[in-house]
């Protein structure tokens, strides 16, 4: 019999001890073969994800710096009084702060999605106007592309659902955003099918499609399509985020595409009838100084921005406000000013909140309310002897409105409230438009009653300045619009553009 072939060639060795009869010889090494067969698999994927992760944080980097740098270059032409572009700055700051906080978002999401902690919520939200609003917040983006963006319901949708509105919004947003940016000419639809309690969702473009070969990859995280033009905006998280939320809402994802005419993603997801249609939620009212002798508030935060925030947010209320930015002053104001509550953030650089928090809940007792202020949702401090250290945690960035109720339960506070915008008082006093404006003036009216549902501030002063653009006559009402929206009392603006349509 024939020498047998070098050692390093398994596959030889292994046939050469087959033939030879050496049958445990060859059980060792046919079990040796496929273990390296594994580890180069397994290797070719750590390297393929190594890949991945250098691109998303070279995507990510780019991501973070365009918009830092148009908010620190228009933060310092404010800086120097440049008046002519305060507009313009404000808006540039407070766009390339949305597009900071949904990165964020998208990270986190991502980290929760991963470590099995995302929660989803159950209630029940109006379908057809939840749709609406979704296209009325992508319609400028589409529109600026010279893109159609419309939505296709069939008639007999049921008027309440039950399911995750944020996360439900949060798929469609993500599929509709990445249809308008692949997308350079023709239209982008979302098209609803509903039956048997199934909602169908599908977002179809007339885009650049693609390719068989990407069409599984671009679920996985940090993957991002190769669309053989220029680079397109992103990190390649949208997609594997909207996977991971429709499979964790019990629902599945599939995509068809063909390069060069277009794609369609499908959603399926379960949305219940309530058994019961919910209450309308309460108007909003504006807040007044509360009822009752002064109360203290002492804000513990490194961070001086925070401080000034809730300062400019409180003191307009009757509250006296303390701020500190550390734990040993905090401390100290404490033992001073004896205030009725503290806002205390769970991070203060070299210090821990939570320590701060249980040495105040040891030297003041329980007559201190204690609210604790984080960025991260899942904050949880050490137990303290006589129970937890804080009364409440809020998670940054926070609702108003809801802070303010925290307030009003931890001191019992009593505010008298402004009666909900009246229509009735609203027409009153309100601005005739002639009759031969009507028609003209129709869809300007509507697309503010569209916009304020999102607090679309541009567009609205957008669609305002084009109502008074109608004529002399039309001023008056545009200027009562206008106030409106500088006091961004957004009921009493709905309420102008609806008297109008049907005086």
């Amino acid at each position: 019999m024939s020498a047998p072939a070098p050692l390093h060639d398994l596959q030889a060795l292994l046939a050469w001890a087959q033939q030879s009869g050496e049958d445990a010889h060859a059980r060792a090494l046919k079990a040796l073969i496929e273990e390296n067969a594994q580890l180069a698999h397994a290797r070719q994927v750590a390297e393929a994800a190594n890949e991945a992760k250098t691109r998303f944080l070279a995507n990510i980097s780019h991501e973070i710096r365009s918009p830092l740098n148009a908010i620190y270059g228009y933060a310092q032409l404010l800086d120097r009084g440049d008046a002519d572009t305060a507009g313009k700055a404000a808006s540039v700051i407070r766009r390339s702060s949305e597009h900071l906080s949904n990165l964020v978002e998208s990270l986190l999401d991502m980290a929760q999605v991963e470590s099995g902690s995302l929660k989803l919520a159950r209630a029940p939200f109006r379908l057809r106007a939840f749709l609406e609003q979704i296209i009325a917040m992508l319609e400028l983006q589409a529109g600026a592309k010279g893109l159609a963006l419309t939505l296709d319901c069939p008639p007999g949708l049921p008027e309440f659902v039950r399911g995750d509105e944020k996360r439900l919004r949060q798929i469609l947003i993500n599929l509709l955003t990445n249809a308008i940016k692949f997308t350079d000419h023709g239209a982008v639809t979302l098209r609803l099918h509903y039956r048997n309690e199934i909602a169908t969702f599908e977002v179809i473009d007339t885009g650049i499609g693609i390719a068989a070969e990407d069409q599984e990859r671009i679920f996985s995280p940090f993957e991002r399509a190769e669309t053989g033009d220029a680079p397109r905006a992103g990190v390649g998280l949208g997609l594997a985020i909207t996977q991971a939320l429709v499979q964790i809402m019990g629902g599945d994802i599939r995509v068809e595409s063909t390069p060069g005419k277009g794609t369609r993603f499908v959603v399926r997801l379960m949305l219940s009838k309530p058994l019961m249609p919910p209450a309308d939620p309460p108007a909003s009212r504006r807040l007044n100084h509360y009822l009752g002798h002064k109360r203290t508030v002492l804000v513990i935060d490194d961070d001086e921005a925070q401080r000034a925030l809730l300062k400019s947010l409180l003191e307009p209320q009757g509250l006296r406000v303390l701020d500190a930015g550390n734990a040993r002053r905090a401390l100290a104001l404490a033992e001073e000013a004896q205030p009725d509550l503290v806002l205390l953030d769970v991070m203060l650089g070299t210090d821990d909140g939570w320590q701060v928090a249980s040495t105040l809940r040891d030297r003041h007792g329980p007559a201190l309310r204690i609210i604790m202020l984080s960025g991260e949702a899942g904050s949880a401090g050490a137990a303290h002897p006589a129970g937890p250290a804080n009364d409440l945690f809020v998670t940054k960035p926070f609702n108003v409105d809801a802070l303010f109720d925290c307030l009003a339960q931890q001191l019992a506070l009593e505010w008298p409230a402004e009666p909900a915008f009246s229509s009735a008082a609203a027409n009153a006093d309100q601005a005739a438009l002639p009759a031969r404006l009507a028609a003209d003036a129709a869809s300007h009216l509507a697309s503010i009653e569209q916009l304020v549902k999102i607090g679309h501030v541009r567009a609205l002063e957008a669609e305002i300045a084009a109502l008074a653009a109608l004529g002399q006559e039309a001023i008056p009402l545009a200027d009562q619009m206008r106030r409106k929206l500088d006091d961004f009392d957004l009921p009493a603006l709905a309420t102008l553009a609806r008297g109008a349509r049907n005086p």
